[in-house]
């Protein structure tokens, strides 16, 4: 969604300009039955890589692999879909920049290539010194810093994916994709973050501009695939209406994530000791694992669903707190509407966000141990929804959503256009 959302910038900005998505059956199916997208946006799809009969384990990385091996031919076809409908060539690639087989596509063709960094901006910094990290996460400690990245000393071994560690036999396609974006990005005619400048370290942010050709920051929010305001299908919106400014605990872990059976009950526990109103948005699959009469004992202060408008709840006056797994999209809502976390990092980039979020923007806390347990997650929920300490985040959280609102990245936006166009 946030590469749509990009697309849907540009389509706007250059409606002169025609716009292909390639995407794979099944994501293409979730983003385009929408009214809303405009005529010059015609989505393609292609394979996601999965055999038939293929069945996939709990591992997230499995699919990105199994999609990753269908390598450029695999996206090669969806531009030869898109030339033969509408009669036009290709004139340009933005892809999302972990499909680095979309680099090799464009040098067949002879035209730029964009790449659009979907995680949180800071991890770009790993891949450019994934030697020199291996070398220091070898010799040190999970608490030692990484003192020797540009703006971001305050970085952890522990927060480092364990993707870009594995070496050997335990490489995966995936980890070898990330190994090679140090020298990939670079011949990128744009590396276009999906973030906001202004809460990036000065020296990060200075040390990317200085490997790449162009560094562009481009934030669609609010999103323009939001649903209409007065959509409230699981009546999130209308029950938050009743509650107090700042007292909800919104809790949710994404589409990815599904936390292991013993955190899920961590957090059930924890939300009924609190005795804070909650909004849980948790696969109606998952809820078996509550524990028994959970859902009874807790309906009157608290709400379970299977889905929620994530956008629209984090900018709801009632919400106090987010309880997140540290998805890039999840976090830059939550910035957007000044709302500080509590943060369990699962993998990939997650632990760099989780440390960002406590370390770098003040704006929320790692949940002790870094997994769920119920005293953990009760004493984070008092930290920030009723300690004098926890004040100073949730103030920081505020001023951090007065910087993003006030920030004009138009001119970033306007660049990325003259690229296209000049292709």
């Amino acid at each position: 969604m946030p590469l749509l959302n990009l697309v849907l910038k540009l389509a706007h900005a250059a409606p002169n300009y025609s716009f292909s998505f390639i995407g794979t059956h099944k994501s293409n199916a979730i983003l385009f039955p929408k009214p809303y997208i405009p005529s010059n946006i015609k989505p393609y799809s292609i394979s996601d890589g999965i055999p038939e009969g293929h069945v996939l384990g709990k591992n997230p990385i499995e699919k990105l692999n199994l999609f990753l091996e269908t390598g450029p031919d695999n996206l090669h076809k969806g531009i030869q879909l898109a030339e033969a409908d509408t009669n036009k060539r290709v004139t340009c690639i933005i892809a999302d920049a972990f499909v680095t087989s979309s680099l090799l596509v464009a040098n067949k063709l002879n035209v730029p290539w964009i790449a659009f960094w979907l995680p949180v901006s800071c991890s770009l910094s790993l891949y450019f010194y994934t030697d020199l990290i291996r070398h220091h996460c070898a010799k040190h400690a999970g608490n030692s810093t990484l003192d020797f990245l540009p703006g971001l000393s305050k970085l952890r071994v522990e927060d480092i994916p364990q993707d870009l560690l594995d070496v050997g036999e335990k490489e995966t396609i995936f980890s070898r994709e990330l190994v090679s974006l140090g020298w990939v990005l670079p011949q990128a005619k744009a590396v276009v973050m999906n973030f906001f400048e202004e809460l990036d370290p000065p020296l990060f942010v200075q040390d990317m501009r200085s490997k790449l050709q162009t560094l562009l920051y481009v934030k669609s929010l609010p999103s323009p695939l939001l649903p209409p305001p007065d959509a409230d299908s699981s009546g999130c919106l209308s029950w938050l209406d009743k509650k107090s400014s700042r007292s909800v605990v919104y809790v949710c872990f994404g589409s990815v994530v599904v936390p292991p059976p013993h955190e899920l009950v961590a957090v059930a526990e924890a939300l009924e000791q609190s005795g804070f109103p909650f909004l849980w948005s948790l696969k109606e699959d998952l809820t078996g694992l509550l524990p028994k009469g959970f859902i009874e004992r807790s309906s009157i202060r608290g709400k379970i669903v299977s889905w929620v408008p994530q956008t629209q709840v984090l900018a709801h006056d009632s919400v106090g707190v987010f309880v997140t797994h540290c998805g890039s999209s999840s976090v830059s809502e939550s910035v957007w509407s000044g709302v500080p976390m509590i943060c369990r990092p699962f993998f990939g980039d997650q632990e760099v966000c989780g440390r960002v979020i406590e370390e770098i923007w003040e704006i929320g806390v790692i949940i002790e141990g870094r997994v769920f347990t119920k005293s953990g997650l009760l004493k984070s929920l008092n930290l920030i929804l009723v300690q004098e300490e926890g004040k100073k985040t949730r103030d920081n959280a505020l001023n951090v959503k007065k910087t993003v609102r006030e920030a004009a990245r138009s001119r970033d936006l306007k660049t990325l256009v003259e690229i296209i166009s000049r292709s």
